[in-house]
């Protein structure tokens, strides 16, 4: 309670992605309007799984839950920075901060346990697809997507307890737009070597373990798919793959890029770059990738959203 008591800062100033009024306006346009594409992409998403019954399977379950997800995960950073950009009150409240950093973290690693979810679902799809209903019945579906949450939920939970027990004396300005970690860390008036490596060694664990049970599904997906004479066969087993191997990657590579290196003034500076991936970019690109090379989602969404029209 001590290290409580030494905050004497009441609120952050989220600096934002650039000073120049300039860029200011065309940033603003151009990340509103993905940002209204993931908002009408995953909504539809959602909504197609919800209601169109052939979708009732387990690949669109969690698909559905990613994309639930994703809206979320953009809606708690993009419309603080998108306000940053027009008025000059950049200003949040430590418990809005903290509150931010939580929510995040809690939303961006739940994404990472339901891609590692979603891989196993087509591990079992493609090399054990008479058992496929037995191993991803009902009630694994729900297991899966409530451990994801859990997960997630304690990861955040760790380090939101950490990150607010810091005490918080002169210095708030945070460099980056939406309040995380690392820039925050840098504003503590204490030593934060501690936190820094939880951040590393957590985080580290948390995204590559997702990323290596993904990579085992899918290297034992590779080695069944060369056991497949059929051309056609392996083409089809393949396609359902190549949209989660996407986002996979998108992901992945920039959480690594962001989280497993050192918090340097340099790195911080990149970092804000590669946040606006995963923060505006990603989310409002998800939905595409998966409408696109989907032909169930693409028939749902004709079929609920076209053809209701006419």
């Amino acid at each position: 309670m001590e290290e409580l008591n030494e905050t004497t800062v009441t609120e952050f100033i989220l600096l934002g992605i650039t000073d120049l009024r300039e860029l200011k306006v065309f940033f603003f346009v151009t990340f509103l309007l993905f940002y209204l594409l993931s908002f009408v992409g995953n909504l539809s998403i959602v909504t197609v799984v919800s209601v169109d019954h052939v979708l009732h399977t387990p690949m669109y379950f969690l698909l559905g839950n990613l994309s639930f997800l994703d809206f979320f995960y953009a809606t708690t950073t993009v419309p603080k920075m998108l306000s940053g950009l027009l008025v000059e009150d950049k200003k949040i409240s430590f418990q809005g901060c903290i509150t931010q950093l939580h929510i995040f973290h809690f939303l961006g690693s739940t994404e990472a346990m339901l891609l590692a979810s979603m891989s196993y679902d087509r591990y079992v799809a493609i090399c054990n697809p008479l058992r496929y209903h037995i191993l991803m019945a009902r009630a694994m579906c729900l297991q899966l997507a409530f451990t994801s949450w859990l997960i997630g939920f304690l990861y955040s939970l760790f380090h939101t307890i950490l990150t607010s027990r810091l005490p918080f004396c002169n210095m708030n300005k945070v460099k980056h737009f939406y309040c995380d970690i690392k820039p925050l860390l840098k504003l503590a008036c204490a030593d934060t070597h501690i936190n820094e490596s939880l951040v590393n060694i957590v985080t580290g664990s948390v995204a590559l373990g997702t990323f290596v049970l993904i990579m085992i599904s899918y290297t034992f997906i590779a080695t069944h798919l060369q056991n497949i004479r059929s051309e056609q066969g392996r083409s089809k087993a393949f396609s359902t793959c190549t949209s989660h191997l996407t986002v996979v990657l998108l992901y992945f590579g920039t959480a690594f890029c962001t989280y497993l290196r050192p918090a340097t003034k340099d790195s911080l500076e990149q970092d804000r770059v590669t946040a606006v991936l995963f923060t505006v970019i990603t989310p409002a690109l998800n939905p595409i990738i998966y409408a696109l090379r989907n032909k169930d989602v693409k028939r749902a969404f004709r079929k609920q959203f076209l053809e209701g029209l006419f």
